[in-house]
């Protein structure tokens, strides 16, 4: 199965300030799409959450950039369908250990990101808060 990617940089700035969750490998963000993103005459038929990767340059150079980028689709290929809400986006901004962590601990990651962005723990909000 083919995932969905963002591309244009709207798409990307529209999920800051979402639910957002950090690992060692990256940061993944995420937003359910609104009603004015269903109403763009650009909006993909139905409603399959879609993915942006962003590696900056900072993190070497266009080999390991690429690298970093199909390590992250590769395990987002393999988790998405089972884990990914529907109607969201999610943006995975990598970091320098993505290139070099073991992929099974890459995938462990982004499992526990997707169960953290969707059910963050409420003992910790409250805590913040008080």
């Amino acid at each position: 199965m083919a995932i969905e990617t963002l591309k244009k940089r709207a798409d990307f700035l529209r999920i800051r300030g979402g639910a957002r969750f950090a690992t060692p490998s990256f940061v993944l963000e995420t937003k359910p799409r609104g009603a004015a993103q269903e109403a763009a005459p650009t909006a993909p038929a139905g409603d399959a959450p879609r993915f942006g990767f962003t590696v900056t340059k900072k993190l070497g150079k266009a080999v390991d950039r690429n690298r970093i980028r199909r390590r992250l689709k590769a395990a987002v290929g393999l988790l998405a369908p089972s884990l990914a809400h529907r109607g969201h986006d999610y943006v995975l901004i990598a970091r320098a250990q993505a290139r070099d962590r073991a992929f099974t601990d890459v995938k462990k990651d982004l499992e526990r990101a997707f169960l953290r962005v969707h059910h963050a723990p409420a003992a910790s909000v409250k805590g913040r808060s008080a």
